[in-house]
């Protein structure tokens, strides 16, 4: 269920006064299983649209179906409950829990999702592993880098294997070692998984990973471009 179809997205902020266009008639469809990464300056509307995707953020207009679900029809509760069970999301500002540690926050949603204790913990050990984590499981975010706390973020949002990844320049803190290997890992995922992942990046390496470069500017998609897909060089 995790092909998107988008009609005619608007979205504006208000600040000090001025009226800022974040989405401006953006129109797009990605099928299940794709690799897109959305490329473009800061402020091209890369993090707005991510947020519009994962019913996040509200368009002022235009339409969005995720499978047969059209979020605009939908609850807030019920959108809830589509991130919850079928949406992973990457911030770049982390939102990682303070209190709990790097494997609680990584069990939080299996824990909502009512996932039982022993294999909540087996599959947040497990994954945290993949990302590069081992031994680390049970340090808090104050006692963990900025790469390895966005480790942590992209650990809790594959834990559960969801239909769909919304990643938010995931790479931006990590060295390029640890950026690849993150990026490996979500080419694994989508190959042998079906995961579809949309990510928007500044980081050129990056956008070698995707089948799809979207480039943004001003709110816009200024292009759109299938490509053959090559490794991160590090």
């Amino acid at each position: 269920m995790s092909d998107i179809r988008c009609r005619n997205l608007c979205k504006t902020f208000h600040q000090g006064g001025e009226t800022i266009t974040a989405l401006d008639q953006v129109s797009l469809d990605i099928g299940e299983g794709a690799f897109v990464c959305l490329s473009g300056p800061s402020g091209s509307g890369k993090t707005t649209l991510l947020n519009a995707l994962g019913g996040l953020d509200t368009p002022d207009s235009g339409t969005i179906a995720i499978g047969e679900q059209r979020l605009e029809h939908l609850s807030r509760r019920q959108r809830a409950d589509l991130r919850l069970h079928h949406i992973g999301f990457v911030f770049q500002a982390y939102n990682l829990i303070t209190v709990l540690s790097a494997r609680e926050n990584v069990e939080f949603i299996m824990q909502v999702q009512g996932v039982p204790a022993k294999e909540r913990e087996k599959l947040a050990t497990g994954v945290l592993a993949e990302v590069g984590l081992a031994g680390l499981e049970e340090r808090r975010p104050a006692e963990l880098s900025g790469g390895q706390q966005q480790r942590v973020a992209v650990a809790r949002a594959i834990a559960t294997r969801p239909a769909l990844v919304l990643a938010d320049e995931p790479t931006a803190n990590l060295d390029s070692r640890s950026a690849a290997r993150l990026m490996d890992l979500f080419v694994t995922l989508n190959r042998e998984r079906g995961v579809t992942f949309v990510i928007s990046t500044h980081d050129a390496r990056v956008m070698g990973y995707a089948r799809r470069l979207i480039g943004m500017r001003d709110g816009r998609i200024v292009s759109d471009q299938e490509q053959q897909p090559h490794a991160m060089a590090i």
